[in-house]
């Protein structure tokens, strides 16, 4: 699912020397667009066919043996035009010939390799999340169509080759307790989850699809991992799903969400009342 695309005005950029330049500035009013479907890595396929599972849930596993924030490990990094967070979906075709190599490697191994965000304006970024290939197929010309999902967020350190692709030593990232130790991270979650809904609601009606009760969004997620899957469905907005990435504090993540998500709903709700007002327009 993805809400409406947002557009931050700014435009943050990252200095890999400096642990503190991932953190952006506040938002400013975001401009309100409407949605489209994700075109960048999607699977494009004259007819289908199936996938071979590679791997089992790496969230099992994440569970029972969990990386410690210190431990320091090589990654293979694969540098895109978007943000993947811990336990959302990515769909991949690879045909590139350097990330096949890569692709052969992963699927003699552990299958994981380091998803990093990466354009024209910020360059590439130093945070970023693991993709897990939990599906795959091989093709008779050597591409992949992959199935990910994302795992454990990390900061490279230190870049180990770029050839024929990017390796680098990386370090994992947690969320750290908030520093407000009264903070009720359940509440903040419910007012986000809240504001999703009527985002949506509002969204359904200004684009004339039935207005429908939002079911249940958090699935009993508990804060953090709802807080990445909020941050997963603001499409469009990619560098400020990558501030909300490098965030380690999940009650400022949530409340960063919360007030994209109610400039969000202000916009939509002039926007309702300006077609209430003007049917046609």
């Amino acid at each position: 699912m993805a809400l409406p695309q947002l557009i931050p005005s700014h435009k943050p950029t990252l200095n890999p020397n400096n642990k503190n330049s991932n953190i952006l500035s506040p938002l400013n009013p975001l401009q309100f667009l409407s949605p489209k479907p994700t075109s960048l890595h999607t699977f494009r396929r004259g007819k289908p066919t199936s996938l071979r599972c590679s791997a089992s849930s790496f969230s099992e596993k994440h569970h029972t043996n969990p990386p410690k924030s210190n431990d320091v490990v090589e990654l293979p990094l694969f540098p895109l035009p978007l943000v993947l967070f811990p336990g959302a979906i990515l769909p991949l075709q690879i045909f590139e010939f350097r990330y096949r190599i890569m692709m052969h490697t992963l699927l003699q191994t552990d299958l994981r390799f380091g998803v990093i965000f990466s354009d024209a304006v910020t360059g590439t970024t130093e945070v970023g999340c693991v993709g897990e290939v939990v599906k795959h197929e091989r093709l008779v010309d050597d591409r992949f169509f992959l199935i990910c999902k994302g795992q454990e967020r990390f900061r490279v350190t230190n870049l180990v080759r770029t050839k024929p692709y990017l390796v680098a030593e990386v370090t994992w990232l947690e969320d750290r307790p908030s520093g407000d130790g009264e903070e009720d991270l359940e509440s903040l979650a419910s007012e986000v989850e809240t504001y999703m809904k009527d985002v949506i609601r509002l969204s359904n009606r200004l684009g004339g699809k039935p207005e429908k009760e939002v079911q249940d969004l958090r699935r009993n997620l508990f804060p953090t991992p709802f807080s990445f899957f909020v941050g997963s469905t603001f499409e469009g907005a990619p560098r400020e799903q990558q501030a909300l990435l490098e965030l380690e504090d999940t009650a400022a993540r949530l409340k960063r969400e919360k007030e994209t998500l109610r400039n969000t709903l202000n916009y939509l709700t002039a926007a309702s009342a300006v077609k209430d007002v003007f049917p046609s327009s």
